[in-house]
């Protein structure tokens, strides 16, 4: 049975998603606040769903703190739907991002998207090497560069450079790619996978590793050796 760990200052989300989630067989722990959260981190938690606008430790902060800690997804519920705060939400670790109010069946999806690939990981090959400047560490979502130089990747960073890489020379649109990885298509948020895109390149290229994910301008990308 997975754990779904539920972050929110109001009772009535946190009353109403545990009661959602427990009718479809899930176990459920919740928090009012970030500082309740970290109590029960690190534990036997599959998923986290977190309110951003939070008083005190707002939900940016708590997975900034956390993410080094657990290794689940993380999935924003938030009001706030500016692209900049989808983009600093992502950014900083976390794998999805939802709008209040949001409809119950889409969250049950897009969790049980994001359970499935969790236990899919398990049969991927542990390590490939590209090149003499890269070298990517699956089991272990650890990348390095010349040298041994560890590239610091977040949890979705690490999860696009994965897919790619073990699909060398197969070229996928931003929407292709946002299916695959966030597991719901929805409208504008294709955009979230050029950024990705953009910030895993400049880590690449800070230690010292050539560009090996190429644009196919209005086409996608893909990756190359």
């Amino acid at each position: 049975m997975a754990c779904i760990l539920i972050v929110d200052d109001e009772r009535d989300i946190r009353l109403m998603l545990t009661t959602y989630f427990s009718n479809h067989g899930y176990q459920v722990l919740c928090a009012q606040d970030g500082k309740q959260a970290l109590s029960l981190l690190p534990g036997k938690v599959d998923l986290i769903l977190l309110d951003i606008g939070m008083p005190g430790m707002d939900g940016l902060e708590l997975c900034r703190q956390v993410r080094d800690l657990v290794s689940c997804p993380i999935l924003f519920l938030t009001a706030r739907a500016e692209d900049s705060d989808k983009v600093t939400a992502l950014g900083l670790g976390g794998d999805d991002y939802i709008v209040k109010p949001f409809s119950l069946a889409e969250l049950l999806a897009r969790v049980q998207a994001h359970l499935r690939r969790e236990s899919r990981r398990a049969g991927r090959p542990a390590a490939a090497r590209f090149d003499t400047d890269l070298w990517i560490y699956y089991g272990e979502k650890a990348v390095y560069g010349p040298a041994g130089v560890s590239i610091p990747l977040t949890r979705k960073e690490f999860e696009i450079l994965e897919f790619l890489s073990m699909n060398p020379g197969m070229l996928f649109d931003k929407e292709r790619i946002y299916e695959r990885l966030w597991g719901y298509d929805s409208e504008g948020e294709s955009t979230v996978v050029s950024e990705h895109i953009r910030r895993i390149r400049a880590k690449l290229s800070a230690a010292g590793c050539k560009n090996h994910i190429e644009t196919a301008w209005g086409m996608g990308y893909k990756w190359v050796r």
